[in-house]
Parts: C-alpha cells; sequence; structure tokens
C-alpha cells in the first residue's frame, strides 16, 4: 500500500495517508480541520548505508582504491 503526503489548502496542516492501490483515488480530509480542499505533495525516497550521516544517500557503487 503506498503512503502518500498531502497538505491542506485551508489550515496547511501535512499529513500522511495509505491508498489501497497506486490507481485508486483516494478520499482526502485534513484530520486538523475536516477539509477536503487538499493537494498531494510531491516528495523523495532516501535510504541511508551503515556510517552515513543524516541526509546522506547510501550508494551501492564501489569506491575507488
Amino acid at each position: 500500500m503506498p503512503i502518500y503526503e498531502y497538505q491542506c489548502n485551508k489550515c496547511g496542516q501535512v499529513f500522511d495517508k495509505f491508498v489501497r492501490s497506486m490507481s485508486a483515488q483516494a478520499e482526502v480530509e485534513c484530520p486538523e480541520c475536516h477539509s477536503k480542499d487538499c493537494r498531494k505533495n510531491m516528495t523523495t525516497f532516501g535510504t541511508m548505508g551503515a556510517g552515513a550521516g543524516y541526509g546522506a544517500a547510501s550508494s551501492c557503487a564501489p569506491t575507488g582504491g
């Protein structure tokens, strides 16, 4: 199940919503003010490797030797 991040256009609340499938139209309501005037935010996905600092993406590419 994909998780999407939304933001309420009325109060500005940012929240996540589980959606059954990527093609399903989710009924979205702000948990703070209950407005249905919400937009889906663009988010990025990142991973961290062992020893990587906060915000550093891990890489599977070999390092020089």
